[in-house]
């Protein structure tokens, strides 16, 4: 069984990047680990033990309905129960069942990282574990992407959670963010949804940011969509969210918001507040000479120099970040080659066309070479 450590990983990406882009190539291709599966579907785990053989039932009746080749993962995100051990028994029992153990707990936005990179399939599907998602839903979920979307958000239109300490923090957060992002979404917290491959494929998740996987994705220009799913009350095992993730999400909707206005240039938001700066530190410093020569105030009487002086400095401080920012943005993708675009398709390139020579002769080129 193979064991995912985040840390090692995060180190392994930056000595062998090359290496790493051949192996997600060859993985989505199929020349790695034999055919390629039509879909992935994969669920963190973390102290759900009850609830894994059931689930696991449920799981592979619906994708048994499907008719479609298929792998199951499951990213084990250091459970202190016995979910691994059920997990080694479900892995033995099907050969379509792969497990990722993480070394400890890193959380859920880590542990649908590494479900993402043990993927394989053309179609991933992330669910949450503790039998609140519906497996028969992914059926629909695969129909409506076949509509020619490319990620599918699950909106659980029916939500059976306490309502003042789930569902109200819920909504208010699921606007923000789609009035933030630019996506408007009901559900942004539902983990049941279905993406396409190629729009997975460079997507780098940190923090809590995996609810936002749909902006990433519109962003790189995908088609999103959502659709109503079931959702059912737990039954078995404990909640791991509360109150407390609400302040995470406020944070990463500032990180959400500049990333989606800033990204490539940063100088504009640094200067903006700079400017701000420097015109308090002008009009602090005007008001202080015109005090000084009417006699109202003498300059060590009031505070008016003091705060020009400060707000001064401060405007120089936000310059000069804005332009440290700009080298670390155009090192960031000039040291990867990394393009500030995404290209959908190229129509016509196969094409080979005809030129004429300096001494008359016809060439033809291949525009794909």
């Amino acid at each position: 069984m193979k064991v995912y450590d985040d840390e090692e990983t995060i180190k392994r990406r930056r000595v062998e990047a090359p290496d790493e882009t051949i192996e997600r190539r060859a993985r989505r291709d199929g020349s790695a680990g034999g055919e390629t599966p039509e879909i992935s579907v994969f669920l963190p785990v973390f102290n759900e033990e009850p609830n894994l053989p059931p689930l696991h039932q449920k799981l592979n009746a619906a994708l048994m309905q499907l008719g479609r080749t298929a792998e199951i993962i499951y990213v084990d995100d250091g459970s202190s129960d016995g979910s691994l051990h059920v997990l080694r028994e479900i892995a033995a029992s099907d050969e379509r069942v792969r497990v990722v153990a993480l070394r400890r707990n890193y959380g859920q936005t880590a542990a649908m990282s590494a479900g993402i990179d043990a993927a394989r399939g053309r179609v991933l599907i992330p669910m949450d574990a503790d039998m609140q998602n519906d497996p028969a839903d992914i059926g629909r979920l695969l129909n409506k992407l076949d509509e020619g979307y490319d990620v599918v958000s699950g909106w659980r239109k029916d939500r059976q959670d306490k309502a003042l300490t789930r569902k109200l923090p819920s909504m208010i957060a699921n606007r923000l963010i789609s009035w933030i992002g630019g996506v408007p979404l009901h559900d942004y917290g539902c983990s049941l949804k279905a993406y396409r491959r190629d729009v997975l494929s460079d997507v780098r998740l940190y923090g809590e940011m995996h609810r936002f996987i749909p902006i990433y994705a519109s962003w790189a220009g995908a088609r999103v969509t959502e659709m109503p799913v079931e959702h059912h009350a737990r039954t078995m095992g404990k909640s791991k969210y509360g109150l407390s993730r609400t302040l995470k999400v406020v944070f990463d909707m500032v990180t959400i918001k500049f990333m989606a206005s800033y990204h490539t240039k940063p100088i504009y938001v640094f200067g903006s507040f700079g400017l701000c700066a420097f015109a308090v530190s002008f009009l602090a410093g005007l008001l202080a000479i015109y005090w000084k020569l009417i006699g109202r105030a003498d300059f060590v009487q009031t505070p008016l120099p003091i705060l020009a002086i400060v707000m001064f400095a401060v405007g120089v401080q936000f310059f000069l970040m804005g332009l440290l920012a700009e080298m670390l943005v155009r090192t960031y993708h000039e040291s990867q080659a990394k393009p500030i675009y995404a290209v959908r398709e190229k129509i016509g390139f196969e094409k080979q066309w005809r030129v004429a020579s300096d001494e008359g002769q016809v060439k033809t080129t291949d525009m794909s070479a």
